[in-house]
C-alpha cells in the first residue's frame, strides 16, 4: 500500500499522536517551551475530524469524479447522533435537574421524542453513528446515481439537500435543540469530558482514526474496486460499454464517503462542546472540497495537508487579522484553480520530479 518512505512516514505519524503529543501534554510542564497546550490539543483535534472529511471528500470527487457541496449534513449527523447521548449522559446535573435536557424542559415537553429511544446506550450510539448517515447517503445517492444526474447538478442537488436539512434542524419542534443546538456536555461513558486526561485520549483516537482511513482508503483505491472507481471518472460511458454498472460503484463509494464523514462528526462534538445546524451550512461543505482541492485531488494525503494549512491559517487569520480571513480563502482557491491544478501535492510532485521526465511528460 505504501513506499518504505511512506511506511516511514506514517509511523512517525502514528508515534506522534500516541506517543510525543501525550508527553508533551501531559508529562511537560506547562512553563516550558515544549508544552503542549489544552488549547492546541483541542485545534488539532478539530482539524484532524476535518481531515478525515477532506479524505472521504478525496474518494469521491478525486477518485470517482462525484463532486458534493453537501457532504457538511453527514459531518453534522454524526454529530447529532453522538450529541444526543452526550445529552443524556447529563442526568438531573442540568439546570432544571431533570431527566430531560434542558432544552426540552424549557419548551414544556413532558417525554422525550421516539428519536431518542436508543440515545442513553453508549454502543447504540456507535452504531447509528455509522447508519444515520450512511442510510440517507444511500437512499439520496441510489435515486440521483440511477437518474444518471452528474456534474454540476449532482453538486447543487447535494447542496440544496444540506440546506434543507439545516432549515429543519434548526426547528424546535424536531427535538433537535433547534438554533441553539446541544451543548453543556459533562460526562462520556459515565466519566468527566472536560479533564485534561479526557481530552488526550479523544485527540488520539481521532487521530487513530484518520490514520486508519487513510490505510484503508490507500488499500481501497488501489484494489481492482478502485481501479473502477476511477475508470468511472475519466470515462464512465466506456465502463459501461466494457459491461459495467456504474451505480453500485458509485452508490458504495458515496455511502462509504458519508459514514466517514459521520464518524468525524461523532469525534469532533465531544471536543468541541457543541453541535449545532450551523455544521449543516452551505459554506462549511464548500470549505471541505476547498481543502481536498487545496492540497490535491487524488492524492489522499493532499486533502490532509489541505485541511491542516486551511485551518491552521484560519485559527491564525481570524485571531490576528479576522477581517482578512474569507479574503486569504478565496485568494488560496482561486490560486490553486489557476496555478496548482493539482493541489500543493500535485506541485511538490512536480517540483521533485527530473527534468527529463517532467518534458516527456509534457510532450505526452
Amino acid at each position: 500500500m505504501l513506499t518504505r518512505k511512506g511506511w516511514s512516514a506514517f509511523i512517525v505519524a502514528l508515534l506522534v499522536v500516541c506517543a510525543v503529543a501525550p508527553m508533551l501534554n501531559l508529562l511537560v510542564p506547562a512553563d516550558s517551551p515544549l508544552h503542549l497546550s489544552d488549547y492546541m490539543v483541542g485545534l488539532l483535534g478539530k482539524i484532524m475530524c476535518y481531515a478525515i472529511c477532506a479524505l472521504a471528500m478525496d474518494l469521491i470527487w478525486g477518485y470517482t469524479g462525484i463532486l458534493s457541496l453537501g457532504h457538511g449534513l453527514f459531518f453534522a449527523l454524526g454529530g447529532y447522533v453522538m450529541g444526543m447521548y452526550l445529552m443524556r449522559q447529563i442526568g438531573t446535573d442540568g439546570n432544571y435537574k431533570s431527566e430531560l435536557p434542558d432544552f426540552m424542559v424549557f419548551l414544556d415537553w413532558k417525554e422525550l421524542p421516539w428519536h431518542w429511544a436508543l440515545s442513553d446506550s453508549f454502543i447504540a450510539t456507535l452504531l447509528l453513528i455509522v447508519l444515520v448517515p450512511g442510510l440517507v447517503a444511500f437512499v439520496f445517492g441510489y435515486f440521483a446515481f440511477r437518474s444518471r444526474i452528474k456534474g454540476v447538478y449532482f453538486s447543487i442537488i447535494t447542496q440544496a439537500l444540506t440546506f434543507a436539512a439545516l432549515l429543519l434542524f434548526f426547528r424546535n419542534e424536531t427535538g433537535m435543540g433547534g438554533n441553539n443546538g446541544f451543548t453543556d456536555f459533562k460526562r462520556i461513558l459515565g466519566l468527566p469530558i472536560a479533564t485534561q486526561g479526557m481530552r488526550m485520549t479523544l485527540f488520539v483516537l481521532t487521530g487513530l482514526t484518520l490514520l486508519g482511513f487513510f490505510l484503508w482508503a490507500r488499500w481501497l483505491v488501489n484494489s481492482k474496486f478502485g481501479r473502477v472507481l476511477q475508470a468511472v471518472r475519466d470515462a464512465e460511458n466506456r465502463v459501461m460499454f466494457c459491461g459495467y454498472n456504474p451505480l453500485p460503484y458509485k452508490l458504495t463509494i458515496w455511502t462509504i464517503s458519508a459514514v466517514m464523514c459521520g464518524i468525524a462528526g461523532a469525534l469532533y462534538v465531544p471536543q468541541v462542546g457543541i453541535i449545532n445546524p450551523g455544521e449543516m451550512s452551505t459554506a462549511g461543505s464548500i470549505e471541505i472540497a476547498v481543502w481536498a482541492a487545496v492540497g490535491g485531488r487524488a492524492t489522499l494525503v493532499g486533502p490532509i495537508v489541505g485541511a491542516f494549512l486551511v485551518n491552521g491559517a484560519k485559527s491564525w487569520l481570524t485571531v490576528t487579522f479576522p477581517e482578512f480571513w474569507l479574503y486569504f480563502l478565496g485568494a488560496l482557491f482561486i490560486a490553486v484553480t489557476l496555478f496548482m491544478p493539482q493541489g500543493i501535492v500535485g506541485l511538490v510532485r512536480k517540483l521533485r520530479r527530473p527534468p527529463a521526465a517532467a518534458g516527456q511528460g509534457e510532450s505526452a
